[in-house]
């Protein structure tokens, strides 16, 4: 099947910045408790900080509706995958 138009790449459940950190930790047995300063993020990322600290909410709408399966839908099952 050839699709046409944007499909946005991400998963079906967004988390935000905190929420996948602390997956990341939990993944990794570490733990995940050092915030980074707004300040910070702005100095490096510039104008992009803006979609790390306000976030941006992406759903898959059209892969979801062209029947795409999700092997992992959650953050924490793709980050125990990933490092396991």
């Amino acid at each position: 099947m050839l699709a046409a138009g944007v499909i946005n790449g991400t998963a079906p459940h967004p988390v935000r910045l905190t929420e996948m950190c602390e997956h990341l930790g939990n993944a990794m047995d570490r733990p995940s408790w050092l915030p980074v300063p707004d300040f910070a993020l702005k100095a490096v990322l510039g104008e992009g900080a803006c979609v790390v600290l306000e976030g941006q909410k992406v759903l898959p709408s059209r892969a979801k509706e062209l029947g795409f399966s999700f092997k992992y839908p959650y953050v924490k099952d793709a980050l125990k995958a990933i490092l396991s």
